[in-house]
């Protein structure tokens, strides 16, 4: 018997309840069989309610039927089982959804075990056995279940695209290489990978050195902790002895400094501990973009990673500096110094011992502020490239070069409903989340265009507040109207003065908590500077008020 007619077989004498090899079958008055136990079993659930049915037409009886046992079907079953018949695959080795399925089987499909590069082909284990058996075939290129594999085929010719144009950047088959690319600048897939392949690796390296930088800097602020604990405890100490001799006049002062010195001690742990939180997720994210360019690097197939690699999103700029810059090692030293100071000069100077005291202690500082940049090569080297993201885009903001310019049109630009999206303000935010220190410049013209930073949860939906860019207390934003500026934040507006560029350059330094504007012409103008603290990875924004009021992210490398 033909082997699809044996599969046919399998399902005619398999129970409908277990779906295995009918066993002790028996038939219903309505004429369907089943295992004896599988049909008993259902009803004895169903005993409660009075009534049975049949599970496959549904029929009803008022009695539990009185089941009889089909022999020809068991004889057939036996005859069926001795002849090899097995079991039909379980469900699991089935195609299902976003699975790929064997192009050979036939009726219900298999799951594919590999893809062939050049057959074009998905095979299940019983189908793949010639490519591993025939010599011819064990020449072919295997690689795991793919459902892109027509990818590989060019549209026009119908051949195996195994040519790479640098020219057009896309992959060809080689007839297109002696046509419509004759002139180009070709190369095989494998050695353009090949090439692609050591950039990828060189990445690598700089991600897996700035890990190590990164762990170095995450020790010295583990030690530095230890430090200031340790000071802050000798100086309280200290501080406290002094005091008592004081008797109980000096007592309170002593109590107050000591709770100053308490406080300014978990203040500079807390930043310490929050920059080393940070460092430590950067750590994480620069594994997992280390992890994601391996899954690349570790791609069988040429054309699927040619086509994922110009879509990798670039490496953020670090959050810190290449190491941690630390005060001298004194601490809450200074303190001591001026509470001995003090001891003897009694009651005559007892009303300035707080004000002393309590400054010196609130000037401890551990982290050293990081330099000012003074030119624009400075900057530039903390260029971010930034994309804007079309699923926050108001309906009639146009996005084109690339999706780094936003104009306003009149006509609805038909997109899709999607959560990010800004419903009544016309704005669009940036794909690119902005850690570290990034710098960039927007080309802004029109007469209202808005340049802005905001923390992603900013609401979307309806024309509050709460959505728009300056309004609220999660975005900040530099407002051009052709002749001046103006900074706007919580609805709070702030005239600006220096000189009216249409390119602003804009500089984040993340974790120093440093938000700057500057007029960019010749020369780069401070225009305004936030120093605050962000608590989230901030988005860039654009905001446009008119028709044809456009803005565009600058290509800076």
């Amino acid at each position: 018997m033909a082997q699809q007619e044996i599969h046919l077989d399998r399902e005619r004498f398999c129970c409908s309840i277990c779906l295995d090899l009918l066993k002790d079958p028996v038939t219903t008055v309505c004429g369907h069989s089943y295992c004896r136990s599988c049909i008993n079993t259902h009803w004895d659930k169903r005993e409660a309610r009075g009534s049975y049915s049949c599970p496959q037409c549904r029929q009803t009886f008022k009695a539990r039927p009185v089941l009889g046992k089909n022999t020809m079907l068991a004889d057939l079953v036996e005859e069926l089982k001795k002849t090899g018949l097995q079991a039909a695959p379980a469900d699991h080795c089935y195609a299902g959804p976003g699975d790929v399925a064997c192009d050979f089987c036939t009726g219900r499909k298999l799951k594919a075990l590999k893809s062939c590069l050049n057959c074009l082909a998905s095979y299940c284990e019983k189908h793949l056995q010639p490519h591993l058996q025939s010599a011819p075939l064990k020449k072919h290129k295997l690689v795991e279940p793919s459902e892109k594999l027509q990818e590989n085929l060019c549209s026009r010719h119908d051949e195996v695209m195994k040519m790479f144009c640098r020219t057009d950047q896309q992959c060809i088959c080689y007839l297109c290489s002696v046509e419509e690319h004759k002139d180009h600048d070709t190369v095989s897939a494998a050695a353009e990978r090949t090439e692609r392949q050591r950039e990828l690796g060189l990445r690598r390296q700089k991600i897996q050195q700035r890990v190590q930088d990164t762990e170095r800097d995450v020790k010295l602020l583990q030690q530095e902790e230890e430090a200031i604990n340790g000071s802050a405890d000798k100086a309280a100490k200290d501080t406290k002895e002094i005091f008592t001799e004081l008797i109980l006049l000096l007592m309170k002062r002593s109590s107050d400094v000591i709770q100053q010195i308490r406080s300014q001690q978990q203040t500079e742990v807390s930043r310490v501990r929050e920059l080393q939180k940070r460092l430590e997720q950067e750590i994480t994210e620069l594994k997992r973009k280390d992890q994601e360019l391996k899954q690349l690097s570790d791609t069988e197939d040429h054309n699927q990673f040619l086509h994922n690699y110009p879509v990798l999103s670039p490496l953020s700029g670090s959050t810190h500096s290449s190491s941690i810059r630390i005060r001298p090692l004194r601490y809450f030293d200074d303190v001591t110094a001026a509470v001995s100071q003090v001891r003897g000069r009694l009651q005559d100077i007892l009303s300035e011992t707080e004000t002393e005291s309590l400054q010196i202690v609130s000037q401890v500082d551990v982290l050293l502020p990081r330099p000012e940049q003074d030119t624009r090569a400075d900057f530039l080297k903390y260029s971010q490239e930034i994309t804007l993201d079309p699923n926050t885009a108001y309906k009639y903001l146009l996005l084109s070069e690339g999706n780094r310019k936003v104009t306003y049109m009149r006509e609805d630009q038909s997109y899709s409903d999607h959560p990010d999206r800004f419903t009544d303000w016309t704005q669009v935010l940036t794909r690119e989340s902005l850690t570290g220190r990034c710098y960039w410049e927007v080309e802004l013209g029109g007469r209202a265009v808005g340049v802005a930073v905001t923390y992603k949860n900013i609401s979307r939906a309806g024309d509050s507040d709460e959505c728009g860019l300056g309004s609220n207390d999660k975005s900040w934003m530099l407002y051009f109207d052709g002749n001046s500026f103006n900074f706007h934040y919580n609805s709070i507006v702030t005239p600006v003065s220096g000189p009216v560029s249409s390119r602003v350059g804009v500089y984040l330094d993340h974790s120093a908590g440093v938000l700057s504007f500057y007029s960019v012409s010749d020369t780069m103008t401070l225009l305004h500077r936030v120093q605050t603290t962000f608590t989230q990875p901030l988005y860039a924004g654009v905001g446009v008020g008119y028709y044809l009021d456009r803005a565009e992210f600058c290509k800076l490398k």
